[in-house]
């Protein structure tokens, strides 16, 4: 049994206005009101504001022009855009000076058909491929995007029958050892974008640009049954009340997973899952040249949010949507569907409660995605929590990525 509610994130002074996919005439109502359908579900309206912030200051980014003003600058000056995003994908170069995009240039960037193409490259990934094409067309990706076939479980690439299962493909059981030795370990094979305290509520994407956590992760979910209004918030007051314990700290790890590495994701640690957020957002790139480009990126695209608590107290992993992600698949929710046709006004997310909750080992298999996409860790750990990463080094999944001492590990299971 699980409760299944949707929210929207609008702007202060906004409309209010039910998006939820199970009624079918929209109604304005007034914040925390409560609907049902024939099915008996209920669902419950909320109002956030999602921000993204300059890197000078702590303002918000509004991006807000007429509509009449992008139609006439029409679909040419966003592929170009969309060309350019693809540029800072492939060629940007990682110790360049950061220059973030403008707003009319991540307003048109997010006016591309992104999930529309997103669903088109799904179904050529599922192409059924004949056998005599298989190893000269897989062959291609393999060479262009650096694949280690001696890891793959099957090393034959006439074995798989599309792109698809090629990107799915299971390693050899002994080429990713768990390290026990630390608390945490990577979830997946990647590079680690960026990785550190999470301060004021504000999470650095890459050095030096950011995103807001309250628009990444929304209203605490133990909170959203009963209505809560997070608007009036600041970002650091909304950290605060997260209720991280004390002599904790907030943290974050976000590992990018590139189109030629292994795409499935696992556990990172022993914890249990409590409930799931998920942001039909967009599909932009998250590559690290676009992340040093965007601001907010995260909180732009799709994504699914599970939640739940680890020994040191909160625990959340997010599996991050990107280009030509045709899906993301999470191996214990089959009811979640990403990338659907229907399109959602922007920041609508849906809420699923576990009643009861699942329990994951380190290492456990978690999810996959089609393509390479971003995984984004934010967690709760005692105030000496040591990382054993660095940003853009490459990881694997296993690997150590952080531990506490063990005082200090002792002290946060008491309290």
């Amino acid at each position: 049994m699980f409760r299944y509610i949707s929210y929207r994130l609008l702007p202060p002074g906004g409309a209010c206005v039910c998006s939820c996919h199970t009624i079918r005439q929209l109604q304005p109502l007034r914040t925390g009101h409560v609907i049902s359908n024939k099915q008996g579900r209920s669902s419950t309206l909320n109002i956030i504001y999602a921000n993204t912030y300059s890197s000078k200051s702590n303002t918000v980014n509004t991006a807000v022009s007429k509509k009449s003003r992008w139609r006439r600058l029409g679909l040419p000056a966003g592929a170009g855009l969309a060309l350019y995003g693809g540029y800072r994908q492939f060629f940007y170069v990682e110790k360049e000076e950061i220059k973030l995009a403008k707003n009319w240039h991540v307003t048109l960037y997010r006016k591309m058909p992104l999930k529309a193409i997103s669903r088109l490259w799904g179904r050529f990934n599922d192409l059924h491929l004949p056998v005599f094409l298989r190893h000269p067309l897989l062959s291609i990706y393999v060479w262009m995007f650096g694949c280690n076939l001696s890891e793959a479980e099957i090393e034959d690439l006439k074995h798989y029958r599309n792109l698809g299962e090629f990107f799915r493909r299971q390693l050899k059981s002994h080429v990713r050892p768990i390290d026990d030795a630390h608390s945490l370990t990577s979830p997946a094979d990647g590079k680690i974008l960026h990785h550190g305290q999470v301060k004021n509520g504000v999470v650095e994407q890459v050095k030096g640009v950011t995103y807001s956590l309250r628009g990444f992760l929304g209203p605490a979910w133990q909170r959203t049954r009963h209505g809560e209004d997070i608007n009036h918030l600041s970002d650091k007051e909304y950290q605060e009340r997260l209720g991280v314990k004390p002599g904790h700290r907030l943290y974050h790890t976000i590992i990018y997973l590139a189109p030629g590495d292994y795409h499935r994701f696992h556990s990172p640690t022993q914890w249990s899952i409590q409930h799931r957020r998920h942001f039909p957002g967009e599909l932009l790139s998250v590559s690290p040249g676009v992340a040093r480009w965007v601001q907010g990126l995260f909180n732009f695209n799709e994504r699914v949010v599970y939640s739940g608590t680890w020994e040191h107290g909160f625990f959340s992993m997010t599996a991050v949507g990107a280009t030509n992600v045709g899906s993301i698949k999470i191996y214990c929710d089959e009811e979640l569907t990403t990338n659907n046709s229907r399109k959602q006004p922007h920041g609508t997310y849906f809420d699923k409660s576990f009643s009861n909750p699942i329990s994951f080992n380190k290492g456990e298999m978690f999810g996959e995605f089609n393509l390479g996409s971003t995984i984004v860790l934010i967690f709760e750990a005692p105030n000496d929590f040591d990382f054993k990463i660095e940003n853009s080094k490459k990881i694997k999944f296993g690997e150590a990525v952080g531990t506490c001492s063990p005082e200090e590990a002792d002290a946060g299971k008491q309290t």
